[in-house]
């Protein structure tokens, strides 16, 4: 049950970290980015990977 609550706040987390980071990346780039979700999906993709492989080393 632990690993579901931890699991769902994880993502609720690299969404809006994602997010943000987007949103700054195009605050530096001066106009939306085109292609915006595919940039976003490629974000939190590699951001997940990271953070789920620390996760699993520290708690399992």
């Amino acid at each position: 049950m632990m690993e579901i609550i931890l699991f769902t706040v994880s993502g609720i987390f690299l969404y809006v970290l994602a997010d943000a980071l987007l949103n700054f990346i195009e605050s530096l780039h001066g106009e939306p980015i085109p292609h915006r979700n595919v940039i976003f999906f490629v974000i939190i993709f590699f951001m997940a990977i990271i953070l789920f492989q620390i996760l699993q080393l520290s708690y399992f």
